[in-house]
């Protein structure tokens, strides 16, 4: 056996256990964590399957607002029944419709370093992985990455680096949001940082950070325990309730998630939906982004797979119940996956996507992949005009767009005017605009008629939208070379 505690993670346990793993000034104030394992353990176990009729007629009650409750949830993921997933699997793409309507957005991860103290056994970042090459961005090297992926077309980016105190803090990672700023047309930045103090907080929110991002990797605190045997990340409560301090800071969008693959999927699909209703109900906001990645092997990491493998079928179901329990959520689906099956949860409620990733720091710029300084292997590989001609020709939109963030369509006001319908209202003109913009600097010709065909079809759908007039002008004056109009 590769690593001796991984033989307890499928083990269940009982909920004083739990409290015993947490911090001192948390054993007593177990009301202050967002979910509690404990009644995920127990939801999971009572969770009857559906029958097929019984199922059929809560998937036909389905919408944005009549959002798949928790219990429910537990009862379809115990449902084994095909034609009952067939048919929520078509729920989930109407409901992601009526929320988005086609678009697609497309985003790249910009890693900054690879430095760090924690020991995550999953992670080639890990500090005991003595074969990494380390490397730490200098902002100006950061504003490279950034100029290279803006000339690929990407208008927002998730800033991404290793917990390290000495060199990744929250003053450096401010530093890189203020030179990106500064020295690109980078419309919108996102991070995925180690959870922090509110006042560190406040200064990525201050620099111009949209949302923070930070995955608990596992819910299930005994297995969290064993992947994360040493390092600032082994605080299990510290690392769950870091959601609420970023909210607490000015933060309005957040994005949650778990690693599928170290403990049973079922556990961890709940768990994030009851972090999502937490965030709902303290907040008035659901996460702004739910994320879906799955174990890779990692250079370095003593970890080569999977202790719960999650098979590309539950990958869609999880994608399915994210969809259908958290309506208003983007479900991002990573270059971690395969090109297929990133390609098929298009159909199934995932609406957004990373393109042309690299997980190593300085990677676009050099062009070279060093698996050395990798957090992880990466499977879809296509570079982003192939992940664009792809969505065309699915029959989605791609989207570059930025608005939202830039209107104050975020947290509260956004997860209400999504659930209304209204967000979609935004998306298909804002989507054409920045497809146009794309289109018009394009250097393959062929890729270019495409957008642009893509474009004047989606026009049409804009007539009789009370955006139509306005439209037609700012779609001339991108097709003119004007850059960044937007509803």
């Amino acid at each position: 056996m590769l690593f001796e505690p991984c033989l307890i993670v499928a083990r269940f346990f009982i909920f004083g256990g739990i409290m015993s793993m947490l911090p001192q000034n948390m054993q007593s104030r177990s009301d202050l964590l967002p979910v509690s394992p404990g009644e995920i353990s127990r939801l999971q176990d009572d969770a009857a399957p559906f029958r097929r009729r019984e199922a059929f007629s809560l998937l036909a009650s389905l919408s944005p607002k009549r959002r798949l409750s928790l219990p429910e949830a537990a009862r379809l993921l115990a449902t084994g029944d095909p034609m009952v997933w067939e048919t929520a699997a078509g729920m989930a793409r109407a409901v992601r419709e009526e929320v988005f309507g086609r678009r697609i957005v497309l985003f790249a991860p910009l890693y900054l370093s690879n430095e760090c103290g924690n020991n995550c056994l999953y992670c080639g970042f890990r500090k005991d992985n003595r074969e990494a090459g380390r490397i730490t961005l200098s902002p100006e090297h950061a504003v490279r990455e950034a100029r290279f992926l803006e000339r690929k077309g990407f208008h927002r980016l998730l800033l991404v680096s290793g917990e390290h105190p000495g060199k990744t803090d929250a003053g450096y990672i401010a530093d890189v949001l203020r030179a990106i700023y500064r020295g690109t047309g980078m419309r919108i930045l996102h991070v995925n940082a180690a959870p922090m103090p509110e006042e560190e907080l406040r200064l990525l929110r201050e620099a111009g950070a949209g949302v923070y991002q930070v995955f608990q990797e596992t819910y299930h605190p005994e297995t969290y325990r064993a992947m994360h045997p040493s390092g600032p990340k082994a605080d299990f409560a510290w690392r769950l309730t870091c959601m609420d301090r970023a909210m607490r800071a000015g933060f309005r969008d957040v994005g949650i998630g778990a690693l599928l693959g170290l403990y049973d999927y079922r556990f961890e699909v709940l768990s994030v939906i009851r972090h999502a209703e937490s965030l709902r109900e303290a907040y008035g906001t659901f996460p702004h982004t739910i994320s879906v990645p799955r174990f890779k092997r990692a250079f370095g990491s003593p970890l080569r797979e999977a202790p719960r493998p999650v098979s590309d079928d539950e990958f869609e179901k999880i994608v399915i119940v994210y969809r259908l329990s958290v309506p208003t959520a983007g479900i991002v689906v990573t270059t971690r996956e395969p090109a297929a099956l990133r390609d098929r949860v298009l159909d199934i409620g995932a609406s957004q996507i990373s393109a042309g990733s690299k997980t190593d720091p300085g990677g676009y710029e050099e062009g070279v992949r060093r698996v050395d300084s990798e957090q992880f292997e990466l499977d879809d590989t296509r570079p982003v005009e192939e992940i664009i001609r792809m969505i065309l020709g699915r029959g989605y939109l791609p989207s570059l767009c930025t608005s939202c963030y830039r209107r104050n369509r975020t947290g509260d006001a956004f997860t209400e005017m999504a659930a209304d319908g209204q967000i979609r209202g935004f998306c298909l003109p804002n989507a054409l605009l920045t497809l146009a913009e794309y289109a018009v600097s394009a250097g393959d010709p062929r890729l270019r008629d495409e957008c642009l065909a893509a474009v004047r079809e989606g026009k049409e759908e804009m007539e009789g939208s009370i955006l139509a007039e306005a439209f037609e002008r700012m779609l001339s004056r991108v097709l003119a070379g004007e850059k960044d109009l937007y509803f």
